[in-house]
């Protein structure tokens, strides 16, 4: 189970650091390269920056899930 959890920690930490630097700054970013840079005409984010959004914040549950799951399973183990 440790394995797993562990295993798991350390995918959604990449997949987290590789959406964290798809995000679009100041100046652009890499989300650009995607179609982010076409915002629609209401002034709102495009689709592909909301889809990055919500990708982004399933992974920081999955990772957060992760981290508490394995401090309970040392803490009793």
């Amino acid at each position: 189970m440790i394995l797993t959890f562990s295993i798991l920690l350390i995918l959604s930490s990449l997949l987290l650091i590789v959406l964290v630097l798809m995000h679009k700054g100041r100046g652009g970013g890499l989300s650009d390269m995607f179609g982010g840079g076409v915002s629609s005409s209401l002034g709102g984010s495009s689709v592909a920056e909301r889809n990055l959004d919500r990708i982004t914040v399933g992974t920081a549950v999955i990772w957060a899930i992760s981290v508490v799951a394995l401090g309970l399973l040392f803490k009793f183990n």
